[in-house]
């Protein structure tokens, strides 16, 4: 919800909540959820990228939990893709990497498991798994890593863009087929295949690939935790005139 939350004005509050707008845009979710669903519905690659930005406040039509939003976050008065870019995990992050970026903004380690199932949707480009695709044989399906050779040439420079879905099953759903291919060494990622490797988080992900609504419940629980750190509210921040850039 946030993509169209930051353009509206409303009343300043010092905290979250989910009925910020009752009385200054009473229609505002259903507003909201119309135009996500339109977004959708012409670039289902929206949903995933929606997703990357609450590493903030969305998601709608894709088969996923819903939740209540809580609104009224306010935006920084600084831009920076660089360090929006930083504060993401990279693609070829360890698992102890993996847990220590999410414990740095108070994330636990199923917080960390639970919000990786969102690549259960989205795509990702030939640089971000190339080195796992032609270097990585004792965690990766042959047959897998065939098939995806196939959109990513080994050389640098050749294919670099080609895009692919993180999820070979279901791409365009969400469910709990991430963890599912984890356990099948079919994680597309070299960060994602960390989760499934012999180590401390194995235990989650054969959990989450045997109760969907397990995972749906922590995914839900994980993305409020995350929407709840730090936001701006009261006097701090702007509301966004653009919300590329600030005011």
């Amino acid at each position: 919800y946030a993509l169209v939350v930051m353009f509206l004005m409303g009343v300043v509050s010092a905290q979250l909540s989910t009925s910020f707008y009752s009385r200054s845009c009473p229609e505002l979710l259903p507003i909201v959820r119309s135009v996500v669903q339109s977004a959708i519905s012409k670039e289902t690659r929206m949903g995933a990228s929606l997703l990357r930005l609450h590493f903030h406040d969305c998601f709608v039509n894709l088969g996923g939990p819903n939740w209540g939003v809580k609104l009224g976050r306010r935006d920084s008065r600084f831009a920076s893709q660089g360090a929006a870019n930083k504060s993401i995990p990279s693609p070829a992050s360890s698992l102890s990497a993996l847990i220590s970026s999410f414990s740095a903004v108070g994330l636990s380690t199923r917080d960390m498991v639970a919000l990786s199932g969102s690549h259960t949707i989205g795509l990702a480009r030939c640089t971000s798994f190339r080195a796992r695709i032609y270097n990585e044989t004792n965690n990766l399906d042959a047959s897998f890593a065939a098939l995806r050779r196939n959109n990513c040439p080994r050389a640098t420079g050749s294919g670099d863009n080609n895009l692919v879905p993180l999820d070979v099953h279901s791409p365009m759903t969400f469910n709990n087929d991430y963890y599912n291919n984890l356990i099948n060494r079919r994680g597309l990622l070299h960060s994602d295949q960390q989760l499934f490797n012999g180590g401390s988080v194995d235990s989650i992900v054969r959990q989450y690939s045997r109760d969907p609504q397990k995972f749906s419940h922590d995914f839900v629980a994980a993305m409020i935790k995350m929407g709840d750190n730090k936001p701006l509210t009261g006097p701090n921040g702007e509301i966004r005139r653009h919300c590329w850039r600030p005011n």
